[in-house]
């Protein structure tokens, strides 16, 4: 423990945002870079608990306690060695995770938590300022030769997990560029791009081989995957939007968020945004918000992505309508500590200028006599218990429908489950009754060379767990591939190198 008095000391404070005036005239990272002073203060307020539970919040089981204390010691080769033990990429963590490790801190139960994803982002920054993320080449390989296909975190994951095991490891992307929904649906302001391929470049190093442009299922077939490779992992993760099937759907200025976003983050890159991420025409062509009124339809990051970038764009006026009540602006009996809270949460982007409302539903999109859209129906909602099962359920407000303004929606309401068609359907898996892709564990249930991670396989959720189901799968490939797992062979060889296969 750094500083037993620091909690009692110190007040969280995380890093200083950039004015909204300065950044809403560019696309680069809001907060500014951490301080070491800073860094270290906030280190110094994590208590070293006895029963440390933000060790259970986070889906990576990352050594929290150890590695702030190694902060407040200005240990940071220590601090990043134990952060990468559990920890692929702190970089995105640092950046992009919610910390569900923050809302199970101990201190969170009376004072504001730890400020924990502030502080790996100091150490992962750290780290490669003192160049101490270095390259780490297998000293012996497997012979066995494995194809990730998807490279969002789930995928990187499992790449730099299986290549660390020894085995030869090729990653094959759709897209142009490596890095899934991290490249293309992340706005920059939130994680610049250069932060990703800093980290490409040390994996490429350690012998890892990344092809885009590779539709697995059209360019490789699945009988040539199988063929190929001695197992196979799935991580595309879920890629089929949730659609909302009310009149006008069909009209100009009715898109979905990651089409918009996507195009965005080509426009950052110098990328030609008249083509998505895969190669494709965009239908109606680029998506640009300037002095249009636009309605982001759902509540969640992704619609605040769509308001932040609108906002950039000059959009005349940002609305984000949800069809679910407000939340709490607190900690709800209803999610105690150390449960992850069901609260309000205000994004950057919502600082930035938006209107927000709750309890609505979209009837119907309205359009001009040339097809594009004009306005949005829209109608208050009433949610009410239902007495019998104590299910929320909605009801119409009578006399509250109404027509607002609008000419671009985007439409952010999540995604259902992978794409099926193709690849998925030609390997012959099966799909649980969410239309994700069914495994025992991590392992296909219709085919033993097959595994799957990430979103494909649990549904949407967050970049956290998809580094944690990228390293889980790994593990189980390498006990398919090797009858062991690496770790365990790790283990064995610090007593008998002969053991280890790498």
């Amino acid at each position: 423990m750094g500083k037993p008095t620091g909690f009692l000391e110190f007040e969280r404070e995380l890093p200083k945002k950039r004015s909204v005036d300065e950044r809403l005239h560019d696309y680069r990272e809001i907060e500014t870079a951490p301080t070491d002073s800073n860094s270290k203060q906030q280190a110094a307020r994590c208590m070293d608990c006895g029963i440390p539970f933000c060790h259970n919040g986070c889906p990576l089981g990352n050594i929290i306690p150890e590695f702030n204390d190694a902060v407040y010691d200005e240990n940071w080769a220590l601090a990043y060695e134990i952060l990468s033990s559990t920890n692929n990429f702190p970089e995105f963590t640092g950046r992009i995770c919610p910390a569900p490790c923050e809302a199970s801190c101990v201190l969170g139960i009376n004072k504001p938590a730890v400020a924990i994803e502030y502080i790996e982002k100091a150490i992962i920054e750290k780290a490669f300022e003192l160049n101490l993320v270095k390259a780490k080449i297998p000293k012996t390989r497997t012979g066995k030769k494995v194809a990730v296909v998807g490279s969002g975190p789930a995928g990187l994951a499992a790449s730099n997990q299986l290549n660390q095991a020894g085995h030869t490891v090729v990653l094959l992307e759709r897209a142009d560029k490596i890095g899934g929904l991290v490249r293309y649906g992340i706005p920059d302001f939130k994680l610049e791009k250069g932060v990703i391929d800093r980290r490409l470049a040390v994996m490429q190093e350690e012998g890892i081989e990344f092809r885009t442009n590779v539709n697995v299922g059209v360019d490789i077939k699945a009988d040539e995957l199988l063929n190929e490779f001695d197992a196979v992992v799935l991580t595309m993760g879920s890629t089929v939007p949730r659609d909302v099937k009310i009149q006008g759907r069909h009209l100009k200025g009715v898109h979905f968020a990651m089409e918009f976003l996507s195009q965005q983050n080509k426009r950052v890159a110098g990328i030609n945004p008249e083509f998505d991420h895969r190669g494709a025409p965009y239908v109606n062509g680029q998506i640009i918000a300037k002095d249009k009124h636009v309605v982001v339809i759902g509540g969640g990051d992704t619609g605040s992505d769509c308001v932040g970038t609108s906002g950039r764009h000059g959009a005349a006026s940002v609305t984000q309508i949800e069809l679910m009540p407000i939340p709490p602006k607190d900690r709800d009996s209803s999610t105690p500590w150390p449960n992850w809270p069901m609260m309000l949460r205000t994004s950057t982007s919502h600082e930035e200028g938006c209107d927000r409302h709750w309890s609505i539903n979209t009837k119907e999109f309205v359009g001009d006599e040339n097809g594009h859209l004009k306005e949005l129906k829209i109608v208050d909602l009433d949610w009410q218990k239902d007495p019998e099962t104590g299910r929320m359920q909605m009801k119409e407000v009578e006399g509250s429908e109404r027509n607002i303004p609008c000419q671009l929606a985007f439409l952010a309401a999540g995604f259902l489950h992978p794409q099926q068609e193709g690849l998925l359907n030609d390997l012959e898996l099966e799909f649980d009754e969410r239309g994700n892709i069914k495994t025992n564990g991590y392992q296909s249930t219709s085919n033993e060379k097959i595994f799957a991670a990430g979103d494909c396989r649990r549904g949407q959720s967050l970049v956290v767990w998809a580094i944690s189901e990228g390293r889980e799968a790994a593990r189980s490939v390498d006990e398919f591939l090797m009858g062991r797992s690496f770790l365990e062979a790790k283990a064995v060889s610090m007593f008998n190198p002969a053991f280890a296969h790498a």
